[in-house]
This record gives structure tokens, sequence and C-alpha cells, in this order.
């Protein structure tokens, strides 16, 4: 039987289960199984040799009991809609799991970002918000950067939002720029944010990670900064790490700050000084203390599943497990931080920046990370304790606590 990988059909089939564990009646379970409005738009963008390219590109808002909606946009020439459907329901149990008031939405765009000038994207980014716009807005659907998109295209995409309405909202969009409002503290936080509840798993499992072995698939804005942080605070060494072009590996140790600067240098991390080529399937597989997926869905199934050997595996990635492989690495003891709980330090400061650009307010670093830490940690207490409650593993348990606290809010509001 062929293992399914589709990402929406992989985030209904995880509901399906928590639905059953919580006793979810038919209605409230049916209701969360599908977004609450998806949004398909086709951009005419001028390109800079005068042509007229088309660009399709997707707004789904999941679930927007607890808030409005929160999500990334991501652009990449692989977009789908089932892609954007399974984010933005990941995004609804992620608010849900750490506790902020906010729904679930995802955005996306089906290009490919390395083929554009800056000129092109920026006229992209416009186009993007003039057709989705009046979705948006700091009541109603929040975006954010994701894959391939950056702090200054939100910076684009905010100027065309308060150009089309005529008023200053700079919570309309975070991961911005921070002299335009961005937060401190958000480039590096979904990274931090994973490393926190990594030092919580291994205080539970009463492992000590100082000196341990951390190999980090996808060296890019969230694995790089886990290789980083995880050296900083938890005193780990970075034994390998790859891209989409390929990946290095010394058993002694990479330097962190060298590998970072060669990929910034050269745009990958191959032909790395003093490393050994490997591929992303052979870094999946390495003995390590700690292993980061943090590229894209469905690295980790049933076919490569039983070779994993990592004490934790931290998914700073969305959706980089299937079930099947899920039910094997807990077979096999492997305490699996999943991804709506392990990469929710992003979509927290997220909130953090939406808060100030509220009040006009801002924190400094040192709260920010305060803050930050004082939610993963509650929340990995949250899911933990479910999951030594109900003998069941922390991706289900994470399950239990996000969609009972949605399904809470759907029933109160008499949507259900």
């Amino acid at each position: 039987m062929t293992e399914m990988l589709n990402p929406f059909r992989i985030a209904q089939k995880q509901l399906d289960n928590a639905a059953e564990m919580l006793g979810l009646d038919e209605a409230t379970h049916e209701f969360l199984r599908w977004p609450m409005r998806e949004l398909k738009v086709t951009m005419p963008v001028k390109m800079d040799d005068g042509a007229t390219r088309v660009f399709h590109g997707f707004r789904i808002q999941h679930n927007t009991a607890r808030g409005p909606a929160k999500g990334g946009i991501r652009w990449h020439p692989d977009e789908t809609i089932d892609t954007v459907r399974a984010l933005a329901t990941w995004m609804t149990w992620k608010t849900s799991v750490v506790d902020i008031p906010l729904g679930g939405g995802k955005g996306g765009v089906v290009c490919n970002p390395k083929e554009l000038t800056e000129t092109e994207k920026e006229r992209l980014a416009r186009a993007y918000v003039r057709a989705v716009g009046r979705t948006l807005g700091v009541t109603k659907d929040v975006p954010a950067p994701d894959v391939y998109t950056t702090p200054q295209i939100m910076a684009w995409m905010m100027d065309e939002y308060e150009t089309l309405t005529g008023e200053h909202h700079p919570g309309v969009i975070t991961g911005k720029p921070i002299s335009l409002g961005g937060s401190q503290g958000r480039g590096d936080a979904t990274a931090r944010g994973g490393i926190y509840v990594v030092r919580e798993a291994a205080k539970a499992l009463g492992k000590d990670l100082k000196d341990g072995a951390m190999a980090v698939q996808g060296f890019g804005n969230a694995g790089r900064h886990a290789a980083r942080i995880g050296r900083d605070l938890l005193g780990m060494k970075l034994l390998a790490a790859s891209d989409s072009k390929g990946g290095v590996y010394n058993p002694e140790g990479i330097d962190v700050e060298a590998l970072i600067d060669h990929k910034i240098r050269t745009g990958h991390v191959n032909g790395f000084a003093g490393s050994d080529a490997i591929n992303n399937e052979e870094l999946l597989e390495l003995e390590t203390a700690v292993l980061f997926p943090a590229a894209l869905e469905n690295v980790i199934t049933r076919k490569n599943a039983s070779k994993i050997h990592c004490t934790i595996l931290c998914e700073l990635a969305n959706g980089p497990t299937t079930p099947e492989a899920d039910e094997i690495l807990h077979e096999n003891n492997i305490f699996v931080l999943p991804d709506f709980l392990a990469n929710a330090g992003g979509v927290t400061v997220s909130y953090l920046e939406q808060v100030q650009n509220t009040y006009n307010l801002y924190w400094n670093l040192e709260e920010i990370h305060f803050r930050l830490k004082n939610t993963m940690c509650r929340a990995f207490g949250s899911v933990y304790e479910m999951s030594r409650n109900n003998t069941v593993h922390m991706r289900k348990a994470a399950y239990l606590v996000a969609v009972a606290r949605v399904a809470e809010a759907c029933k109160l509001r008499g949507w259900v």
C-alpha cells in the first residue's frame, strides 16, 4: 500500500485521531477538518523585460474561533493548494498549543523567487496584496514571512496594504524590518523556540545535551539559527548540515559560524573546508542527540523512519514526518517534538510584534526572549503532561491540547 504523502490528507488524518480520542461530536469534527475560507487568485505581473507573466496564489483561513487568522506566505515553484490548506490547519493548532489568541491561516504563490529580480519580487508582492487585501486586516488575517519570503517582502506588502486603505496598519503584517515596526528577536524566533523545547525535553528525559551531537537537515534561516543557538544555549556540537544542494559532515564537529559564512558566500553548504560530503538521506540517519528536520514536508517516511537514530527529533519544518513514520519513531523510543509545538517560536514572536504594533510600545531583545521562553516552556509542559496522563506520544498529546481548545472556542461561539 502506497504511503499517503498529500499534506492536507495527513493533516486531516492527524485531526481524525485526536477527534476520536477527545470524543468530539460529528459536527465539530467535520467543521475542523476543512478551512473556513479559501481564496485562489491570479496575478498578472510586469517583468523587467516588459513581458507580462501570470502568477497563481492562495490565501487560506482554516479557523478563526480563537482570533484572527495567522500564518506566513510561501513563494515556491511546487506550491499547491493542498499544501497551503495543510499549513493553515497546522497554524490553527500551533497558535492554540502555545495558547495565543489567534487562529490559523496560510498563503502561497507558485513561483521560483530565485529566478526573479528584486523589482519583480516587489511587483509580485504588491500584486498579491491587491488580490487578497480584502481578506487581510489586524482583526481578520495577519500574514508573515515563510519559505522564500523575507522582511523586505513583508515591508512591500504592508506598504501596499496601507496604500489601499489610506491608513497606517503596521500590525497587518508581521516579520517586518525593525525600522517599520518589526520586533526584536523575530529573525531567530522559530529556532530559539525550538531550542527552548529541546532543553525542556532533555530535562524531562534526564539527558545532558552538553557536547552532544546535532544534525540539521535544511541549513536555511531556521536551521542555521538552530545550530548557533544549540551551540550557545545547550553546548552542543554540529555534526552535519545540509540544504537542497547536498550536505557536509565532520565527526569532530563543524564550526557553525564558518559554515554560515560559507553558505552566505556560496549559496550552499557543499564544499565546506574540513568536511566530508553527505546527502540529505544519510544525514537523517546519523546517530545524534538531536536531529533538526528544518526543510520541507515528508522527509521522514515509513521507508527511512526505522533508520533514524537520534534521542530527540525537533521538527523545525512543517510536516516533515508522515503519520506512518511517526508510529515507527514512537516504537523506537525516539522523542519527537512535533512541528506545531517545536516551531511555534516564530508565530509567538509574531504575536508579540502585533501586540507591540497595537500599543505602539516596543520591547527590547531581553524582554522578547523572556516572553518567548515562558510561552514555549509552558506549552511544552501542557503537552508533556497530556502525554504522560494519556500514555500517548508527544504529537498526539499536542493535538489533544490544541484541538480541545479550538473545539471549545467553536462551541462557545455557537458555531457547532
